[in-house]
């Protein structure tokens, strides 16, 4: 049984976007209006700024998997990526719609294509990038989608997945999804171990270069700062 508010992500978010006290978190998840003017921040923010340090030097053909209103593969356009956005939400707010609108209104060729990650419409090794944000968590399959980002990446390929919902123990599954400031709204959160992340990427044939930690890089803590968050920890 849903006991969510919304029976879609569109809905929960349009309550959220209309909630005066909701703004500061409004603003945190780039749903804020208008979708250009959250994109260019997104885009000229300290988390993309440290995501693209580990891209490789030359730009190609990337992969924005799970792309939700668009942000990160208007983002990716504006650095000279070539970017299919890959989303199943046909949402005007929150997905397919929203991509198409920030791209046509900024002359950016970002082309869109509905579909779920774990059946990528694409040939074997197309892509330079794949780029998934807040994307594996959501998986229904997560290994099947870990195989299939494998099998369409170039070799020599890179594969980039940030801000991820990582638990310590199974059983802090129902203390995370509680404490979550929009899984109520909708439903449709969830969080893995470490290792089952891991453990996926590594089965798929990927290699594992680089693991960051929550406090590493503010690629985690985004959109806190380095000093408000020693603020929130003291």
């Amino acid at each position: 049984m849903n006991d969510s508010k919304f029976q879609t992500w569109e809905e929960a978010v349009s309550w959220l976007i209309s909630q005066p006290e909701q703004q500061e978190l409004v603003q945190a998840c780039y749903y804020d209006k208008p979708l250009k003017s959250a994109a260019e921040r997104y885009w000229s923010g300290e988390e993309w700024q440290a995501i693209k340090e580990f891209f490789p030097q030359q730009c190609g053909i990337a992969l924005d998997i799970g792309a939700g209103n668009g942000i990160a593969s208007y983002a990716l356009s504006k650095d000279g990526w070539q970017v299919k956005a890959l989303e199943p939400d046909s949402s005007n707010l929150v997905g397919v719609g929203a991509i198409y609108q920030l791209a046509t209104e900024n002359k950016l060729p970002i082309e869109v294509i509905q579909e779920f990650g774990e059946k990528l419409p694409f040939e074997n090794q197309t892509f330079d990038l794949v780029f998934a944000r807040q994307v594996l968590h959501h998986a229904q399959d997560l290994q099947q989608l870990c195989n299939e980002i494998n099998r369409v990446l170039k070799p020599g390929g890179i594969f980039i997945a940030v801000r991820e919902h990582v638990i310590s123990s199974a059983s802090d599954l129902p203390k995370f999804l509680n404490s979550h400031p929009l899984h109520n709204l909708y439903g449709g959160e969830n969080a893995y171990l470490l290792k089952q992340y891991l453990e996926a990427i590594k089965s798929s044939g990927l290699q594992i270069n680089k693991v960051i930690a929550p406090f590493e890089s503010v690629i985690n803590y985004a959109p806190l700062t380095e000093e408000s968050l020693k603020n929130e920890l003291k």
